[in-house]
């Protein structure tokens, strides 16, 4: 062991000596492998947890790479470019046809998530209202941001989002393989070169320089990402747009967001969350568990589908639940509405979620 402390100090006290350039040099590279590397094991958001695994890495070791700030507003002005993309207005259409059942569904899941981030924060797993933001089911890279905007540690609240993230995309995985026989789930390829519409591109491009500049300028928390989000919902419904986003820009802007919040762990920070993850991963698995009973619900009461029910049902990371629902026999307009409807509760609510559990804390804290 000895051995090994002097080879860490050692690697620490050449990665603090170089440049910044230097620092770039390895990290952009270390960056690239992780992604690779995470991507042939199919773990979603490979793009984003590859660069954030190399800057921690970095940082870990005294490397710490910093990002500019305006780079950080550009990438998060493109991912609510792509969230749009992805919310038509046609998914209202299915939520209102079973509005009643919607409104139950993702009540109940947000309830029972802020329940567990209660318990964390109130069991000092987590401090404050990170714990809650943390336990936020859905949209992970969204919540990430807003809660830095609202305060909360975005580096613990990352750490417990994307666990959320593997953990659900593999429970989901697992149960649509078992459930058609191991052989009709698939995993969607990056495609890293395609044809690009230049002009819905350069008016994509605009919405994201419109996005980061009127969001700072009024001071909206996440503000570079909120505005392109909803502006660009409305936009694209009107027809007035077309969301163009190369994949190339999309690697970059993981990549930025991914650095910015892997830069800012410690040794500290990874030791608390090393401490935390046992209690962590059993929060989220407690929610996937849960997720599944009030799926187990939908069957009985609604007649729904029992996959389609668990898919809908499933606390986040909905690119990965598009992705096994698309390649196996469900009602993706189903599943894909109900993702949708509990992101956007979500991003609504959350502010105010973190107020409410922010309060009970400080009178619980009274009384102790």
């Amino acid at each position: 062991m000895p051995g090994l402390h002097g080879v860490f100090g050692g690697i620490c006290e050449r990665l603090a000596s170089l440049s910044v350039a230097g620092r770039w040099a390895i990290l952009l590279p270390l960056s690239a492998l992780f992604g690779v590397c995470l991507e042939f094991a199919h773990l979603p958001a490979a793009l984003l947890l590859g660069p954030m695994a190399a800057a921690i890495a970095m940082s870990a070791c005294d490397g710490t790479v910093h990002v500019s700030r305006r780079l950080f507003y550009v990438a998060q002005g493109v991912v609510g470019c792509l969230i749009a993309r992805s919310l038509p207005f046609s998914i209202i259409g299915e939520v209102q046809r079973d509005w009643p059942l919607f409104v139950s569904a993702v009540v109940s899941v947000i309830v029972v998530s802020t329940a567990l981030g209660w318990l964390l924060a109130r069991w000092r797993v987590l401090p404050g209202t990170t714990a809650v933001w943390g336990s936020s089911p859905g949209a992970a890279t969204v919540m990430t941001l807003i809660a830095d905007a609202y305060g909360a540690d975005i580096r613990l609240v990352a750490f417990m989002q994307y666990l959320r993230v593997v953990l659900v995309a593999v429970a989901a995985s697992v149960v649509a393989a078992v459930w058609v026989g191991g052989s009709g789930v698939t995993h969607a390829q990056f495609i890293w070169f395609r044809s690009v519409a230049w002009l819905s591109f350069a008016e994509t491009l605009a919405l994201v320089g419109f996005g980061v500049v009127f969001g700072r300028l009024l001071r909206i928390p996440a503000g570079p990402m909120l505005v392109p989000l909803f502006v660009g919902v409305v936009l694209q419904d009107a027809g007035w747009l077309t969301i163009e986003l190369p994949p190339l820009l999309l690697a970059a802007s993981y990549a930025l967001i991914g650095w910015s919040i892997g830069a800012r762990f410690n040794r500290s920070i990874l030791l608390h969350a090393a401490y935390a993850l046992p209690r962590l991963a059993a929060s989220t698995l407690t929610l996937i568990a849960v997720c599944g009973g009030l799926a187990a619900i939908l069957v009985v009461i609604a007649g729904v589908d029992p996959l389609t029910a668990y898919l809908a049902m499933s606390p986040g990371g909905a690119d990965s639940i598009a992705i096994i629902a698309s390649s196996t026999k469900v009602d993706l307009p189903f599943v894909m509405a109900m993702q949708a409807a509990r992101m956007i509760v979500v991003l609504i609510s959350g502010p105010s979620l973190a107020r409410f559990v922010a309060g009970l804390m400080h009178r619980a804290g009274k009384h102790d």
